[in-house]
Order: structure tokens, then C-alpha cells, then sequence
């Protein structure tokens, strides 16, 4: 079955052609799709057309199974289902500036990163483009008229260099002037470090900020909770990101979760700055969600201020992640796991 809203308006033109139909339906078909309708909410398509995108094909591939609201912030997070019975996770943020939504890009992930719980049960397989733009979708038909999601993290379950491909056609779907046109400057896509990834990406010269989950100033400790840094030294994977900031000009967000006994020391801190000195960069600190299947814990408020201190006074850019829906397990994982663990039981 075609999955049309990964599809391109070239592309979903040339599917008209083969079924005898007029080509400018794709654009209207395209319009359709990038505003969440269904074949059957296509007013201005004839019942004969509707019924043959029906018979080839899959209009929205996501939907909303569950919604958990945060009463603290207004977060949401959603569980979608998938078509094949998969589940995976998304959290709609509300700022001042607009509405963000973070997606997946995996069922699962296969990283093993031992502080996030998207990878306690494995990758089971990737998502298509279509599927990661549905989530888009989704969240766009919770919100009031007028609203929509108008920047997206790469930053849920999965790894999205692991899914490179389908993460690159999503990119240009969601950006497309035809559709929603959500602008690649307010896209961020997060990586543990595969280092051949970002310098193709670097050179696919998309304005899409990097970040990098780094959490860790030395190999030492990075190996011992991120299994990516035994195949990548520190040292590669900070030279694969000058590469992309000198490609693009884009700065840099190293991404640090502060783990109790493990990173979250003055000494650390120092590294850290000694480690991305000179760089186009920002620091966004992570206070560590407990992990309790891999007995990692997270710190005080108090560490986390004296982390951010020793950085600012090195002269490195630094803040503490705004922490945003506690209440509803908004951490990447979480929910998709318990609902798992749930159905098991």
C-alpha cells in the first residue's frame, strides 16, 4: 500500500497518471494530506478518485491512541499507534514563541544509551517518512483553530542517523512550500554521534540545527553509558561537528545529562569547556530523569546551578533545560514502556 503523505506532489502526479486521472489532483491531494484530512474529507475529489486512493493506498498513517496532559505546564504527550500495531511517543510543548513537538523517528532505538528508556527493549524497526511526518499531523488536530506545531525536535525514541533516508525525505516534506512549510531553522535534530552521518548531513546543506548528545567530557566516562563512544573517540565526534558548523554555520547544542557520581562534577565541567573551547556552541543541561532499570539517578538543583556556573565562567554558553512535563512521564520512553509492560502483564 502506498503511504501517499510520505509521497512528493511529482510523485503523487505520476501515480494520477497511471490511474488515468487529471494531473493537477496531485497538488490538490498533497494540500489535503499536509492538513490531516482523509481520502474521504477530500470535498473537491470525485467519489470515484477517492475510492481509488482507498483501494492503492494509505492516507493518515498515524493516530492518537492516548493523550496524558500535563497539570503543572499544559504539556501533552501522545502515544501513537501505528498501522502494523507499533506504538511510539510525542510531546507537544507550549511556549511563548509557539508550539514544538518532539517525534520519533524509531520504534525503539538501538544506541543503548543507558540513561534513556527508548532503548530498554531494542529498535524494532524504523519509521517511514510518512509516519513521522503523521505525528506532525496529530498533534496539528489537538491544537485550536489558528494553532500549529511550528517547530519540531528530532528528538524522541529512535536515532535519527540510524533512519537517515526516510529522516532526510521527512525534513523536505514538512518544509515543503506546498504543504506545511514549517522552515528547516526551526527544525533540531538530536544524534548520539555517528560521525559518517553528520558530515553527510553537513553537506546535504539543510539549515537544521545539530545537537549532540554528548554527556560526557572524556572517552572514559562516555563509554560507560553510551555504547557509541566505543566505536567513535570524543575527539572524532567533536571534529564531525566543526565539520557540520563550518558547512552550515549553524551552531552547534551539545546535549548533557547530569548523572550523579558519573559527569556531574566541578572537574567535569571544567573538561567539558577545555573540550568545545572556541566553538559556535550552546551547553543545554539535562537534569537526569532516574532511570531505575539501570540504576543511573539524577542531581540536585544545587549540582546543576554549580555546573552551570563553573561553565559561564569558562565563557561557554549554557542553560538548564526548562523541565516540562514530569507529570505525564515526559521523558523519551517512558510511556511507550509502561504501556508495553502493561499489555505483557
Amino acid at each position: 500500500m502506498i503511504e501517499y503523505l510520505g509521497l512528493f506532489p511529482e510523485e503523487i502526479k505520476q501515480n494520477m497518471e497511471q490511474m488515468g486521472e487529471k494531473a493537477f489532483r496531485a497538488k490538490q491531494v498533497f494540500s489535503w494530506l499536509h492538513k490531516g484530512a482523509s481520502f474521504d474529507e477530500m470535498t473537491n475529489l470525485s467519489v470515484s478518485l477517492r475510492e481509488k486512493l482507498k483501494e492503492n493506498g494509505v492516507d493518515q498513517p498515524v493516530s492518537i491512541q492516548s493523550v496524558h496532559e500535563s497539570k503543572l505546564d499544559g504539556t501533552k504527550k501522545f502515544l501513537f499507534a501505528l498501522r502494523d500495531g507499533n506504538c511510539i511517543e510525542g510531546v507537544l510543548m507550549r511556549y511563548h514563541y509557539g508550539c514544538t513537538l518532539c517525534v520519533s523517528t524509531q520504534v525503539g532505538c538501538r544506541m543503548g544509551c543507558l540513561f534513556c528508556a527508548s532503548t530498554l527493549d531494542g529498535c524494532v524497526r524504523n519509521l517511514t517518512a510518512a509516519e513521522i511526518l503523521g505525528q506532525v499531523m496529530c498533534a496539528n488536530s489537538t491544537l485550536p483553530a489558528g494553532e500549529r506545531v511550528h517547530n519540531i525536535v528530532l528528538m524522541g525514541s529512535g536515532e535519527p542517523f540510524d533512519n537517515y533516508d526516510n529522516v532526510i525525505r521527512f525534513l523536505k516534506l514538512v518544509s515543503h512550500p506546498e504543504g506545511l512549510n514549517i522552515s528547516l531553522r526551526h527544525i533540531s535534530l538530536s544524534t548520539c554521534g555517528l560521525i559518517e552521518k553528520i558530515r553527510q548531513f553537513a553537506d546535504e546543506n539543510l539549515p537544521v540545527t545539530l545537537s549532540l548528545s554528548l554527556h560526557a567530557p572524556n572517552d572514559e566516562i562516555r563509554k560507560k553509558i553510551m555504547p557509541i563512544a566505543k566505536r567513535y573517540s570524543i575527539r572524532e565526534t567533536i571534529d564531525a561537528c566543526k565539520y557540520y558548523l563550518e558547512k552550515t554555520g549553524r551552531r552547534i547544542v551539545f546535549e548533557y545529562a547530569l548523572i550523579d557520581g558519573v559527569n556531574a562534577d566541578e572537574r567535569q565541567a571544567n573538561e567539558l569547556a577545555d573540550l568545545i573551547r572556541g566553538m559556535q556552541c550552546h551547553v543545554n543541561l539535562i537534569p537526569l530523569n532516574t532511570v531505575k532499570e539501570r540504576n543511573l539517578n539524577g542531581v540536585s538543583g544545587k549540582q546543576v546551578q554549580a555546573f552551570l556556573d563553573t561553565l559561564e565562567k569558562r565563557h561557554i554558553s549554557a542553560t538548564r533545560r526548562r523541565e516540562m512535563g514530569d507529570d505525564i512521564e515526559g521523558a523519551c520512553g517512558q510511556l511507550r514502556k509502561k504501556v508495553l509492560e502493561e499489555g505483557k502483564k
